[in-house]
């Protein structure tokens, strides 16, 4: 294992088993929390550890007095409504008391309101249940009460602490589903908080349920839950995937067909035209991922298609939502430091970039900490709470997201034929990418291209900019046709590449085909070797049997001559008693 991800494997098991570690470590790198003081102004010096300089940070007031957060300087702190800068993190004016800095907790939106359940502060789990208020932007604690087990049953339940568990939006509930717990159970449970009564139940479900674990991820699919990977209690990491019916609640095992991601936990996933599944980055006990795996959920079949663009550094830890056909990812870390970059993936051509990035040990470059989209002035906005990166946060953050981004994608989309309909493609990439770039994307370059033209046109008819425009869609035109030509080359590469690959195979299959000749001979050979060993034990039976009977009649043989060497004693001495007695002795031939 490599040592920084050991020294992080052990960080996190002494904080769950030892929770106050830290605080009796005489030398310790990590810095713990500190409550900041009301009404009061500091600036912090650089940070060093490990010999890295991190930036400075300051701390900012609020109109009231009351001191807010204590931010990087990268991060913009201004009112949102005063705030035209898109694609940048920003923090806004908060007021409230705001929840205890932690990581792995759950987070959902429901109605311009931002709820926060449970999570790991200091190896402890916590259960509280926090709402932020998207439009006044404040605070405040929901004191949750214990309600029924389920339906069928009114017996009360106790809510255990937990992190690393999902929280999902359903109908007026927050679903939590799964979750490291200090006792854990056998299966994964399912808890749901009404926030009309602001009560907790377990819910009853149906069918085997799926062994617990946390760091998995839950993605609302229509009316069902798809469950995928994890950690469970004995840290075994995990790449099984279960789908819950909230209609029935109902637990079904899913075999997909395909090669699954490996096993991995605090991955990020989410969902593409109500249909594909996608899974990207997480970590396993020796390493952190960037690959991106696809999951056809009509067909139940992985891939894992080609990505394009800025692909992200492994990560694990990171957190994600999706704003129309983009995803965008925040945070995460690969053992040795925290991802600063946000990027977003245009989840139709499968194309990355980079969004923004943020300077030093930020909360945004943490591990742990939780994403979620919401709405502020009728336009989506990014909002991200809490994780670790050597401290606990509890800072909040916000992102508006631009709509460029998806203009650019579309940019991208016409000069990159082998991730257009990159996912819908996914399951058959023996797809003729040449016919398919010529018949549907020179098709629709140049009527992009000649629809631009013709309005340009008719808009621009009796200005003095008409022929300017002209121009700069020739300009464009060329550019276009040019990419085009560029991909068609690329294409025919991949062609011959294709045919290469295939004419390997061919040899490794005549190979593998003689192989198995020579395996049959071998066999053959070594049955006839076993049959002729059989037949030479069956003789060394027999020769030991006739060993033992010639053994039997030497003794035989020897008594025999024995009896008969007493019998000649016995005569030889008659002889001299006859002859005491008057009797002649015999001669020796008589004898």
């Amino acid at each position: 294992m490599v040592s920084t991800e050991a020294m992080r494997l052990f960080v996190k098991i002494l904080e769950e088993e030892e929770p106050g570690w830290y605080s009796r470590a005489s030398n310790s790198d990590l810095q713990p929390v500190i409550d900041v003081q009301m009404n009061h102004n500091s600036n912090v010096e650089p940070i060093i550890e490990n010999g890295n300089s991190f930036s400075e940070t300051k701390t900012i007031s609020s109109e009231n007095g009351s001191l807010m957060e204590t931010k990087d300087k990268d991060i913009v702190s201004e009112g949102l409504g005063l705030v035209i800068i898109y694609d940048q993190w920003i923090s806004p004016p908060i007021t409230g008391q705001r929840p205890k800095a932690r990581y792995e907790h759950g987070a959902a939106v429901i109605q311009d309101k931002m709820y926060i359940c449970g999570g790991n502060h200091n190896g402890r789990y916590l259960s509280d249940l926090h709402v932020l208020d998207l439009r006044g932007w404040t605070w405040s604690k929901f004191d949750a009460k214990v309600g029924p087990k389920s339906m069928e049953s009114p017996s009360s339940v106790k809510i255990a602490p937990c992190a690393g568990h999902s929280l999902i939006p359903w109908e007026n509930k927050l679903l939590s589903i799964a979750g490291h717990t200090k006792d854990p159970s056998e299966t994964i449970q399912v808890k749901a908080f009404d926030l009309q009564t602001g009560t907790w139940s377990m819910l009853k479900t149906n069918g085997k349920a799926p062994v617990s674990r946390g760091g998995q991820s839950v993605t609302l699919v229509g009316t069902t839950l798809v469950i995928f990977g994890g950690q469970d209690s004995k840290r075994t990491l995990l790449n099984d995937l279960h789908i819950l019916d909230l209609e029935t609640l109902t637990w079904d095992e899913i075999d997909a067909v395909g090669v699954p991601p490996s096993p991995r936990s605090d991955h990020a996933a989410a969902v593409h035209a109500e249909r594909y599944l996608l899974i990207f980055g997480g970590g396993s006990h020796a390493t952190c991922f960037n690959d991106l795996h696809v999951l056809d959920l009509q067909a139940m079949e992985w891939s894992r298609p080609t990505q394009q663009g800025e692909i992200p550094t492994p990560r694990a830890g990171h957190a994600g939502v999706t704003v129309g056909e983009n995803w965008f990812i925040v945070g995460g870390g690969d053992n040795k430091s925290g991802a600063s970059e946000t990027v977003v993936l245009n989840m139709s051509t499968l194309v990355w970039s980079v969004v923004t990035s943020v300077q030093g040990r930020v909360p945004l470059a943490s591990e742990g900490l939780s994403l979620v989209v919401g709405s502020f002035n009728g336009e989506d906005i990014l909002v991200s709470f809490g994780g670790y990166n050597g401290h606990y946060n509890n800072e909040v953050n916000v992102l508006k997201p631009s709509h460029k981004s998806t203009l650019q994608s579309k940019i991208m989309e016409a000069s990159i034929p082998d991730s257009v309909s990159a996912v819908h493609n996914a399951t058959n990439p023996t797809r003729d990418l040449e016919s398919e770039f010529e018949v549907g994307q020179e098709g629709k370059i140049r009527e992009i291209v000649m629809d631009n033209v013709d309005s340009e046109l008719m808009k621009s008819k009796g200005e003095e900019t008409s022929e300017h425009i002209i121009a700069t869609l020739k300009v464009e035109k060329e550019g276009l046709e040019s990419s085009l030509n560029k991909e068609k080359l690329q294409s025919l590469r991949l062609k011959q590449e294709v045919a290469e690959a295939e004419t390997r195979n061919t040899d490794l299959y005549k190979e593998l085909q003689s192989v198995r000749g020579q395996l049959a001979a071998e066999q053959s050979r070594c049955f006839k070797l076993e049959v002729e060993v059989a037949e030479l034990r069956q003789k060394l039976q027999t020769m030991e049997t006739l060993q033992k009977e010639l053994e039997l009649l030497q003794r035989q043989k020897a008594a025999s001559e024995q009896a008969a060497l007493n019998a000649k004693q016995r005569q030889g001495s008659g002889g001299v008693w006859g002859w005491l007695a008057g009797s002649p002795p015999q001669n020796s031939d008589d004898a």
